[in-house]
């Protein structure tokens, strides 16, 4: 494949310090692993110290200097995410990840369903937040299990059917299967970018086909946030989830991302400090959103890093990060197909697809690859990647996976190919 076309790279890799380091065998990282957690530049860094060292204090609860100060970038990396992924500030709720963000969703809905408010407690009550027997809630095979176990236990709880769209032979969703979602389907869960096959889904029509149907639809977006230009109202979600950790801030820190008029109907999941408007022995209310869904003292200073990580993200430019890991994809691909005996689980060509590229070598565990590759410096991601059912759609039950950050650079992909075409051989298999 021609390399003389190569988009510039968006970001500089010196801004990664971790990428100097040496690993095994004194050999250089190549860091192939961001679909797990990607590695923080040193702006993120900087400002997760500079927090640290001078300004630490609580958020909301004070009048001195330092809680003036935390609380002002607190709420600034809320605007700078929101900016991110086309959202208004109010409609950001700070979790720690996007496992707890879905988990908050699903228990929200179940309380609302019990009889528990938000603070238009005046309002009708919104048929689609109710479930019960005769609903349904509607996911897809490609699911992270974050977004279908939480799913799974609320038709648990309330009585709703638990319903899947399937896959397509390469691992896309299969809209013929979409059928599932019918007039008493209250939720359809999806991932924008599955994390396995790195497919992009149908996001335009799955969102027409559930709202059309009277359901909400809730995008988890872990793996598209960092990788491709989001606009989340233009997208027309009525919730999303994504976490901080693989968008180049720190691990901790997640959002869930509500239309307002939704978060607005539904009541707290945890209680506490924070989100308490006026304490009684005898009752308590709740401020609005999204306080009322932030309780306790908060990871301030993994939030602030997140919002310097969502600066670096816009001062980079997600279209170019885009157009750039779209050649890389494409190439990596290209070397894989070159290699024999490796099975790409997935898409085979760049097109709406992400750089997760989960394989297998044909008579190898994919543990005993990761290490092999381990050994030459380079870094993979091994076992069923929180995704059993897409594994077992592929009649697998694991892979290793190479994912591609802006950082990467067609040298890391050769280095890895180099590494991969060593597996068979050292492991003795014909």
């Amino acid at each position: 494949m021609c390399t003389d076309q190569i988009p510039k790279q968006p970001v500089r890799r010196e801004d990664f310090p971790i990428l100097g380091r040496k690993v095994r065998g004194g050999n250089d990282l190549v860091y192939l692993d961001a679909g797990a957690t990607a590695q923080l530049p040193q702006q993120v860094i900087d400002a997760v110290n500079e927090q640290m060292c001078f300004h630490n204090g609580a958020v909301n609860r004070g009048s001195h200097r330092l809680a003036e100060e935390s609380t002002i970038a607190y709420e600034d990396a809320r605007a700078a995410v929101a900016e991110l992924v086309g959202a208004e500030t109010e409609e950001l709720v700070w979790t720690k990840n996007s496992t707890e963000s879905l988990n908050l969703l699903a228990y929200a809905i179940d309380n609302y369903t019990r009889g528990r408010r938000g603070e238009n407690d005046s309002s009708a009550t919104d048929s689609r937040l109710v479930l019960g027997k005769g609903d349904s809630v509607v996911v897809t095979r490609a699911e992270h299990h974050a977004n279908l176990v939480p799913w799974q236990e609320l038709c648990a709880r309330t009585g709703a059917e638990f319903r899947w769209i399937d896959l397509t032979a390469d691992g896309r969703l299969d809209l013929d299967t979409a059928g599932v979602i019918d007039s008493g389907t209250k939720i359809v869960a999806f991932a924008h970018v599955s994390n396995v096959t790195g497919a992009i889904a149908p996001v335009s029509e799955l969102t027409q086909i559930a709202h059309r149907a009277g359901a909400l639809t809730v995008l988890d977006a872990c793996q598209s946030v960092p990788h491709l230009p989001l606009d989340l109202h233009r997208m027309d979600v009525d919730f999303a989830a994504f976490s901080g950790h693989k968008m180049y801030g720190p691990t901790g820190v997640g959002v869930l991302y509500g239309k307002k008029e939704l978060l607005s109907l539904l009541p707290p999941v945890m209680t506490g400090g924070s989100m308490v408007e006026l304490v009684t022995m005898e009752k308590t209310t709740y401020k609005g959103m999204p306080a009322r869904f932030e309780a306790g003292t908060q990871p301030v200073t993994q939030i602030i890093g997140l919002g310097a990580a969502a600066k670096y993200l816009q001062a980079a430019g997600m279209d170019r990060i885009a157009a750039y890991e779209e050649y890389l994809t494409g190439y990596l691909l290209h070397e894989i197909a070159g290699v024999g005996h490796v099975r790409v689980l997935g898409p085979l060509t760049a097109e709406n697809r992400v750089g997760a590229v989960a394989f297998q070598v044909e008579g190898v565990h994919p543990h005993d690859v990761g290490q092999l590759l381990d050994s030459y410096g380079v870094a993979v991601r091994t076992g069923h990647h929180c995704a059993q059912p897409v594994h077992r759609h592929f009649g697998v039950f694991s892979s290793s996976r190479a994912s591609l950050a802006p950082f990467n650079t067609v040298a890391d992909i050769d280095r890895f190919i180099e590494a991969l075409r060593q597996v068979r051989g050292f492991f003795g298999v014909e």
